[in-house]
């Protein structure tokens, strides 16, 4: 199941100005095919009407504890053992500070008290109000509880002001919601990762590139940091936003990648080298334009370093080193070669002429290979296709501790 399909997510809206973007939000979650109910507090209804939300998810909005029809009387019960998750947005202080004195006074607080799913906070409020001491130590009690409460985003507030307190955006908040699906079995482990084309100079206009878009690598750094790890992204040039949540390095040409990992590979327990790198830049990159003349042109190339196969070289006991081929033939064949001649410990080879496995495009159908043999894995979406990658990662990790603990 890909993302939030299908998944029951339970919204309490608190009454701030930032409610309109809960309205954006839901949907959102209703685009993914989420399944969204609605709680609005008193306050948030001044801010948008329960009919919006009513139309945005196509459900019913709950907005009363007593409600006077028999299926409402348990609403602050039945509502959480009915949701997967529960996502507060925007979280006020007042709200912040009903929760965190564990009150039940209104619908939202009451159903808060009750639920035995994930709950997600995201506050939305004035920076004084949000920086002050009862505000802090709020947040900090509701994390004891073991809500995972989101960081403002910081920027212009409705108030005129400037400073931290703007609901998150709302990459950041999908990303978190989805962690709280996603299991943890990448805790506490360094990843770097490389995604996306190098660019080649050969004069200030021009460059030699590839067809790389990025899309793998940064589905496999969004899922990893949704599993517990913290992740360094190494990027070439691609028209992705930079996932939120973990370390972006933006480079240029292989020589610049190169040093960025290699500055950061000790530290890093496991390396996936998905980025297209190329193999030859110009020898000598002209340093004006070149002006098109009636001769031909020739440039004398030279070969970049061999990252990936410098890592092999330099891998240490611990460390699980992942490569990708992205291969036109002899697929199989080619990944294996690959495999112990760059000393990996998996490499994912994928078909470059398939229309739905190539470059840029938003599904992918690769074959994991290791030391103990192949796996197909079936179209996908490239963040399904990540998060079967990472399965195989954390078995091989798993392994690795039984061999040095045996």
């Amino acid at each position: 199941m890909a993302g939030l399909q299908g998944k029951r997510i339970l919204l309490g809206v608190s009454g701030s100005i930032a409610a309109y973007k809960a309205a954006e939000w839901t949907r959102e979650l209703v685009k993914e095919e989420a399944l969204v109910q609605v709680i609005l507090t008193e306050a948030a209804e001044r801010f948008v009407p329960a009919l919006t939300f009513a139309a945005l998810a196509g459900t019913s909005v709950h907005r009363d504890m007593f409600a006077d029809d028999p299926e409402g009387m348990m609403a602050h019960i039945n509502l959480s053992r009915e949701a997967d998750a529960l996502l507060i947005a925007p979280a006020t202080a007042q709200t912040i500070a009903r929760l965190a004195a564990g009150m039940a006074d209104n619908l939202l607080s009451a159903v808060v008290l009750a639920a035995r799913i994930p709950v997600l906070i995201c506050p939305a409020m004035n920076s004084a109000m949000f920086n002050h001491p009862a505000t802090q130590d709020n947040i900090r009690r509701l994390r004891q509880f073991g809500y995972r409460v989101l960081q403002p985003g910081c920027g212009g507030l409705a108030c005129g002001e400037v400073g931290d307190g703007r609901l998150p955006d709302w990459d950041e908040a999908r990303e978190a919601l989805l962690s709280l699906f996603a299991p943890t079995d990448l805790r506490g482990i360094k990843v770097l990762i490389t995604a996306g084309p190098t660019r080649e100079a050969i004069d200030p206009a021009r460059y030699l590139s590839n067809r790389s878009s990025g899309k793998m690598g940064f589905a496999l750094a969004r899922t990893a940091m949704r599993r517990g790890a913290s992740v360094t992204l190494v990027a070439g040039p691609v028209a992705l936003a930079d996932p939120p949540g973990m370390e972006v390095l933006r480079v240029e040409s292989a020589k610049e990648m190169a040093e960025c990992v290699f500055a950061r590979s000790a530290q890093c327990r496991v390396i996936v080298k998905a980025a297209a790198v190329a193999d030859f830049a110009v020898e000598a990159a002209a340093e004006h334009k070149i002006k098109k003349t009636g001769t031909g042109l020739q440039l004398d190339l030279v070969k970049n370093i061999d990252i990936l196969a410098e890592l092999g070289s330099r891998k240490g006991p611990r460390q699980i080193l992942v490569g990708f081929a992205a291969e036109s033939r002899e697929h199989l064949q080619e990944g294996t070669r690959k495999l112990q001649e760059k000393n990996l410990d998996l490499i994912v080879i994928n078909d470059i002429l398939g229309a739905h496995s190539g470059f840029d495009v938003d599904t992918n159908q690769v074959t994991l290979l290791d030391q103990n043999g192949s796996q197909e894995i079936p179209l996908l979406s490239k963040e399904d296709t990540a998060d079967r990658i990472w399965d195989a990662v954390c078995a091989l990790l798993s392994s690795a501790g039984e061999k040095r603990s045996g």
